[in-house]
């Protein structure tokens, strides 16, 4: 199984439930993963916070490059309805030549309303604009030669993008989903998949297993490590630990409810301690029942996890690197196979 990094660099007033912990401790943050053997690190893009979210992605991605010489860099996710395409497209080819190929590019709809309302943008123009901008935005990746685009949205006349990605036709291409035909959407279309930090781990597997059915379907080779699967963890070793590391999980759930806007009915301030205990999503425990919950997912088939790190300093990358890391051990899974 192979670990990689989930969050971003925050500024501003503490947030204990943020992407968190300055820019200068964050890059060094990612410097020490690398060190330390880890794959990847996947930064978010939000805005108008008031708690000093990471907005601009790329730009602290680029510097990061410079940074370092083997870890994977990537968004999770580029908000595409936000962005001229045309000028996304130069950025992200930049940074992929200065990477040296190792960008990864997450591209996603957005979902928070009060951000859309702050950038003058309906949300009702979310899907129009996030379809639109992608197809721009990889004609304007791969296009050799000059071309025009005449869309509702854009409208270009004679352009070509400079420099040419390093990676072709273009970066990989990372998508969030959740449901089955969403799933099957991003494997058909030969993209790869980001999973979120609530499923739990049958469900996780499930979507894993959606994703690999998929892309045989499609004549695509089955390829679970093309399927990034987010687990908030912290590591506990007393009883005190463990309750405050609860308290956090239930707080972030609340938070997370709020903004994705959950249907009426859904209160996470109702979730007590037991049920917090038995959500089996969060990597919350000793590294030991790490390890175990770790396992399931591998034994599973899951092959790709990003950590979304309660703690985030080299102490907390050194107790996984060296007690949690070397004891998870993927298995190949063979595919469901219909009854007659």
């Amino acid at each position: 199984m192979k670990f990689g990094l989930f969050g971003g660099g925050k500024v501003g007033k503490a947030n204990p439930l943020g992407d968190s912990y300055g820019y200068r401790e964050f890059i060094q943050y990612i410097v020490d993963a690398e060190a330390l053997g880890f794959e990847s690190a996947f930064l978010v893009e939000h805005h108008f916070t008031g708690v000093g979210q990471l907005s601009a992605s790329l730009n602290l991605l680029s510097y990061i490059a410079a940074r370092t010489s083997r870890i994977r860099l990537g968004t999770a996710v580029v908000v595409l309805p936000w962005h001229n395409p045309v000028l996304l497209a130069e950025q992200i080819s930049t940074l992929d030549v200065l990477s040296e190929g190792r960008f990864d590019l997450g591209v996603g709809r957005g979902y928070r309303k009060e951000e859309f309302q702050a950038f003058c943008i309906p949300m009702t123009e979310a899907q129009e604009r996030y379809n639109e901008g992608l197809e721009l935005l990889l004609k304007s990746l791969t296009s050799q030669e000059r071309f025009s685009h005449h869309g509702k949205y854009w409208n270009y006349d004679n352009i070509i993008v400079e420099p040419a990605p390093i990676q072709l036709p273009h970066p990989p291409i990372w998508m969030a989903a959740g449901r089955a035909e969403g799933i099957a959407y991003v494997a058909s279309c030969n993209y790869n998949v980001l999973f979120d930090q609530i499923g739990s781990v049958d469900e996780t597997i499930e979507r894993v297993q959606v994703y690999l059915d998929a892309q045989e379907k499609h004549g695509i080779a089955r390829d679970a490590s093309r399927c990034g699967v987010t687990r908030a963890i912290h590591v506990v070793y007393t009883e005190q630990e463990r309750q405050a590391a609860y308290t956090r999980r239930r707080d972030t759930l609340k938070k997370i409810g709020e903004l994705a806007k959950k249907p009426a009915g859904y209160n996470p301030q109702t979730i007590n301690d037991a049920e917090i205990a038995a959500d089996d999503a969060a990597l919350i425990g000793t590294p030991d029942e790490i390890i175990e919950r770790l396992q399931r997912l591998a034994d599973g088939g899951v092959e790709y996890v990003l950590l979304s790190n309660a703690s985030a300093t080299r102490d907390s990358l050194v107790t996984f690197a060296e007690e949690i890391m070397p004891h998870v051990k993927s298995r190949p899974v063979a595919p469901v196979k219909a009854a007659a």
